[in-house]
């Protein structure tokens, strides 16, 4: 068993465009049809799980998933965008699953992501067809310094090196709360307004340009945690995820990961 995903990128043009608001274009890299005029970029991610088969080689065709999109999630993405375009994304993307698996691609699909922009995303797994996942990055800046009092001051600068330096040093950190939340509309639903509400109050004003070590008590130097990224990302679900189940319809902070750097991120619970 293994999984398979495929990013598909597309663009919704202006229909005023006419048959060249939908003609595709030969970059599917860059995205199919290509953005014409003031057009709206989407990329969806498509997950499949299965066997490999042994004559082809494949799990599944890359081409049937992309047609597979093509037929069934992009019309209903145009429509949307030209009929309600203030509609929730998450109250369309069982809609979009449904289409998809009434394809080809059938039961294989595990997961569709629609990326609505490089930092915010809706999810829902075949598994959870009745749970909408909903991400959003954000960011802040902080320093800090990585030090033990379980350890000696050599024992500190071999562990930590740079990381160690008595006057810290900083990072431009970034953060993406998971929030899982009822799939079915309702009254009122826990919405991307909320979760920037909520990483406002609960994480960005509290951390954003501090000191972490000396200017905030979860991670002050005499008796707070130190602050690597793994202890930043369980702070912050610590935090986050009461105000998360507070705010009601029934949404719950799955989970969250802090990057460090481009290339350093934890994600707490893993």
């Amino acid at each position: 068993m293994l999984t398979l995903t495929r990013t598909v990128r597309f663009a919704v043009n202006p229909p005023r465009l006419g048959p060249a608001a939908t003609r595709e274009g030969p970059n599917g890299y860059a995205g199919s049809p290509p953005v014409r005029g003031l057009g709206r970029h989407y990329e969806i991610d498509v997950v499949c799980g299965g066997g490999v088969d042994p004559v082809t080689g494949y799990l599944v065709n890359i081409k049937d998933i992309d047609r597979a999109v093509h037929a069934t999630a992009v019309p209903l993405i145009a429509r949307a965008c030209a009929e309600r375009p203030d509609a929730d994304p998450a109250d369309l993307l069982p809609e979009i699953r449904e289409g998809l698996a009434s394809t080809a691609l059938g039961a294989r699909i595990r997961s569709v992501r629609w990326r609505l922009s490089p930092y915010y995303s809706v999810e829902m797994a075949s598994q959870e067809p009745g749970t909408v996942l909903l991400r959003q990055r954000f960011d802040f800046s902080a320093s800090h310094r990585l030090h033990s009092p379980a350890l000696s001051e050599e024992e500190n600068r071999r562990l930590y090196g740079k990381c160690n330096n008595p006057s810290g040093h900083g990072h431009n950190y970034q953060f993406e709360p998971c929030v899982a939340m009822p799939g079915a509309g309702g009254e009122r639903r826990f919405a991307l307004d909320d979760l920037e509400r909520l990483a406002e109050e609960t994480i960005i004003r509290r951390f954003d340009h501090k000191n972490l070590c000396a200017d905030t008590r979860e991670f002050a130097a005499a008796g707070g945690l130190n602050p690597s990224v793994e202890n930043i990302a369980r702070v912050f679900y610590d935090l986050l995820a009461p105000a998360v189940r507070e705010a009601g319809a029934g949404a719950q902070l799955r989970s969250i990961t802090v990057w460090e750097t481009d290339r350093t991120s934890a994600t707490y619970p893993g």
